[in-house]
């Protein structure tokens, strides 16, 4: 086993030993001792969002002139490759560490004043000038949101919008194939697929509007309430000036929380979002399924469409495939209300000017944005773009369904229909010859009144 050289480096509690080659310093490297937990860092959302806030304030300090000007464009610049990913292998403190979030402040801290330091070729401290005006307790929070509202805006909407886009695509395609609905599982009245594509999308449509709603108040950010949110050790305009900066870093709105006790203390906006999330995942998982029954068979289910076929779905069965899109959508919402069960909790743990779960809630909300945004983008073009309608199937399933009757109501009454749709059934005859039996009435005029597309366009079919 090759051998690994060690520096000796100190913090407030002592000196300890960490990798050489480590860009991080004493106190991350007690966060890597303390919690190995998971083996799961904080994502990159997260520390891309940590190496923003960090470069904002180093520039927002120099224009108040609390920070050399070479100084804080060393730091800026360090910091915004940490947003950047160039340095992520240096920062390995676990999801699961103090719920503050201060060991991963204080790596980013300690990585960022090591880069300055050495293309400074001065001492950089990782407190008194990173993160000058600054707290855990107010920049894990800050970070939070910063990383949620950009993965956001930057991945999920323009995910579920394409999504939206191809179901309504497909959708206008299909406008006049109509097919058997479906209540309780079982027949009900016709409806085109271009109807049933539309519910899809107005509840993508929907969700999108509620993810907006939310972005509203997660853009509110603590940063200048430092500690419980009263601003100690730091410039009484730095909140504000720190949402401008970070607002034209990032091309995103964000603002300086009026209240930053809030901001500090509770989660509250990013449960909101989490429950938007939750939403979404509700939304995508009865896609899912509807693709799922539609596509089951291909002999002994409703076998209506045809998915693309991906790959083989048996080790054993040969020629099998499987719908297996729709079905790791089906886990990723399952995952995703998972996490806002976690974040619930979260949201609620703590005591008086601090949420001490802040690491998992951004850790759990990056990862369900990153999971909707993704499984959206491939059940758009892997799934939806590429199916294909059973036309036989559906037409044949169509004109034997008993519910057809629903049209006769107005003409014959409930009873005499709900016979009809009875002795159909029972003899597996189409409505349309067991009506013409039962009413006497003209073939024409029961073909129109039975007339599948036009039942779905709603109205009363019954009047003269």
């Amino acid at each position: 086993m090759a051998r690994q050289d060690f520096r000796t480096e100190h913090d407030s509690m002592g000196e300890l030993q960490v990798p050489a080659d480590a860009l991080w310093g004493a106190q991350t490297q007690r966060a890597v001792d303390n919690f190995p937990i998971s083996g799961r860092p904080m994502p990159r959302g997260f520390i891309r969002a940590l190496g923003l806030v960090k470069a904002a304030a180093a520039e927002v300090n120099a224009g108040f002139g609390l920070l050399p000007k070479g100084v804080a464009r060393g730091i800026a610049r360090a910091a915004k490759e940490v947003a950047a990913g160039t340095h992520d292998a240096h920062f390995p403190v676990d999801i699961y560490q103090t719920g503050s979030g201060t060991s991963s402040n204080m790596n980013a801290n300690e990585v960022i004043a090591t880069l300055a330091g050495r293309a400074l070729k001065r001492a950089v401290h990782p407190n008194d000038h990173v993160n000058l005006g600054q707290s855990s307790n107010d920049v894990i929070p800050t970070a939070l949101r910063v990383g949620a509202q950009l993965a956001v805006v930057e991945d999920l909407l323009p995910a579920v919008a394409h999504l939206r886009r191809t179901i309504d695509r497909r959708g206008r395609a299909l406008g006049k194939v109509a097919k058997t609905g479906r209540t309780h599982l079982m027949d009900a009245m016709p409806l085109t697929f271009a109807q049933e594509f539309g519910a899809w999308s107005a509840q993508l449509a929907s969700a999108e509007a509620r993810l907006g709603d939310a972005l509203k108040r997660l853009r509110r950010l603590p940063i200048g309430g430092t500690a419980i949110g009263t601003g100690i050790n730091a410039d009484p305009r730095f909140g504000r000036e720190m949402a401008k900066a970070l607002s034209q870093a990032t091309k995103t709105k964000f603002e300086s929380a009026a209240d930053k006790f809030e901001g500090i203390a509770c989660q509250d906006d990013a449960v909101e979002l989490s429950g938007q999330l939750n939403a979404l995942a509700v939304a995508l998982m009865k896609i899912a399924n509807d693709l799922r029954w539609m596509n089951a068979g291909p002999l002994a289910g409703l076998g209506e469409i045809e998915l693309p076929a991906l790959q083989p779905g048996s080790s054993i069965m040969p020629g099998k495939v499987n719908p297996v899109l729709p079905e790791a959508t089906v886990m990723v919402c399952a995952q995703v209300m998972g996490h806002h069960v976690a974040i619930t909790i979260a949201g609620q743990t703590g005591n008086f000017q601090l949420n001490v779960t802040l690491p998992l809630v951004a850790s759990n909300l990056l990862e369900s944005i990153g999971l909707l945004a993704n499984v959206s983008l491939l059940l758009a073009d892997g799934s939806i773009a590429g199916l294909k309608v059973r036309r036989d199937v559906v037409d044949a399933a169509l004109g034997r369904n008993p519910i057809l009757v629903t049209a006769l109501n107005p003409v014959i009454g409930y009873e005499k229909a709900a016979a009809i749709a009875k002795q159909a059934y029972r003899e597996g005859r189409p409505v349309l010859e067991v009506a013409m039996e039962a009413t006497g009435m003209p073939e024409a005029r029961l073909r129109a009144l039975l007339d599948p597309l036009a039942l779905t366009r709603g109205g009363i079919h019954g009047a003269d």
